[in-house]
């Protein structure tokens, strides 16, 4: 299987990167800045330098072209103000997407947040972001031919794995190291009846591949 990841240099992408290549997985990374490069080659991936925020649909489906499933892992990042959360969290989102059903992808996961809201109230750059996160959602759940799963952590940890977690619809605030996170996309990902579901993911006492088994299909 050929998997392709937008925001290939993010923390959880290249975790993703790893896990996949170790696999067996055909990985290729989207990244903006060439420089990256390397890094993506160091976890067995493929770099694809193309700035999502300038590209055409047809620059991006050109990409995804053979590809079994993408996973858009993008963001602005932190320092980033309010228009970037709107072109990247959103806009990049969106375009990836519309690229994905033009090349005929229809497996879409979106690495999302906990309590992304498209009518969050507020004016600071992290309400802002959740807005952007929550209309990304909205859009890509409105699309019948994408089997899409839109996955939303809590608060980010770089701490070591424990691959248990509490995985659900709904689960409550939480913490979740980026590695349990990667390891969920990764079993997602070979989970095709999780299509249609938005899970929320914080770290518990669940096996990554009981909780993912036990939401699928639900």
């Amino acid at each position: 299987m050929r998997i392709v990841i937008a925001g290939g240099h993010g923390q959880i992408a290249l975790r993703l990167e790893r896990l996949l290549a170790a696999r067996g997985y055909e990985v290729a990374g989207v990244i903006r800045d060439s420089r990256q490069s390397e890094d993506l080659r160091a976890v067995g991936a493929e770099p694809v330098v193309l700035d999502l925020e300038s590209a055409s649909v047809e620059q991006v489906a050109e990409v995804l072209r053979g590809a079994d499933a993408v996973v858009f892992a993008a963001g602005a990042g932190p320092g980033s103000g309010t228009e970037r959360k709107d072109t990247v969290d959103r806009g990049a989102a969106v375009l990836f997407a519309d690229a994905a059903e033009r090349a005929g992808v229809r497996r879409y996961l979106v690495v999302s947040s906990m309590g992304a809201d498209a009518e969050r109230a507020g004016d600071e750059v992290f309400d802002a972001y959740l807005r952007a996160k929550g209309a990304a959602d909205a859009d890509v759940r409105s699309r019948a031919g994408l089997d899409w799963t839109v996955l939303r952590p809590g608060s980010l940890t770089n701490d070591a794995g424990t691959g248990l977690v509490s995985l659900g619809v709904s689960t409550g605030r939480g913490p979740v190291p980026r590695d349990d996170v990667a390891a969920v996309l990764a079993e997602l990902l070979e989970t095709p009846s999780t299509a249609g579901l938005t899970l929320e993911l914080i770290s518990g006492s669940v096996p990554v591949t009981v909780a993912v088994k036990d939401v699928a299909g639900n």
